[in-house]
């Protein structure tokens, strides 16, 4: 009897164990998964701005700061090789993107320009996108940490080097505004 309990016993904690190793598992993978989305719609971005950039080129010629700023952050991204790099240089580049959009108020010919218009439609379309997957990716992250030190799961996650992983977070300068001056 005693030891059909011990036996009983043993056998939830081995299931817990195995029941929680998978679910850190399956959050872990998640939390690749809604990165590569973001990587996926980041590239989407990083391809479309050498394009945008020579359409505005036509347009505002005296304007080389914001658009040399644009490329810079798209460069920084190129290098970036982890997460976290790059979700700095994405950081640099949506401010870079916005001043460039800002810009455009200032000239009616290239808010009319069609090539522009589009370009500009395909790249909001984009931004939110981005938006939308670093949400997901905030979530997973979310359901990792929380289960990653949340007790008694935080024991097998300890045991087995799971660690938190990083929010994807926009800069302060983000919340602001972009200001563009003549």
């Amino acid at each position: 009897m005693v030891i059909g309990i011990i036996v009983a016993v043993l056998v939830l904690l081995v299931l817990y164990v195995v029941g929680t190793y998978n679910g850190l598992v399956k959050l872990r993978n998640r939390v690749k998964d809604q990165w590569a989305q973001i990587e996926v719609q980041l590239k989407r971005r990083f391809d479309l701005i050498p394009n945008i950039v020579e359409t505005v080129k036509g347009y505002a010629k005296h304007e080389s700061e914001t658009l040399k700023g644009v490329i810079e952050a798209r460069n920084k991204f190129t290098v970036a090789s982890t997460p976290e790099q790059e979700m700095e240089a994405n950081n640099q580049l949506t401010g870079a993107i916005r001043q460039l959009f800002a810009l455009s108020e200032s000239y009616p010919d290239l808010k009319a320009d069609s090539n522009f218009l589009k370009l500009q439609e395909t790249l909001e379309d984009t931004e939110n996108k981005i938006s939308t997957t670093r949400q997901f990716y905030n979530d997973t992250v979310l359901s990792l940490n929380n289960k990653v030190e949340m007790f008694p799961s935080n024991i097998i996650a300890n045991m087995f080097g799971f660690k938190k992983e990083a929010f994807f977070e926009a800069p302060a300068e983000a919340k602001e505004a972009p200001k563009v001056e003549f």
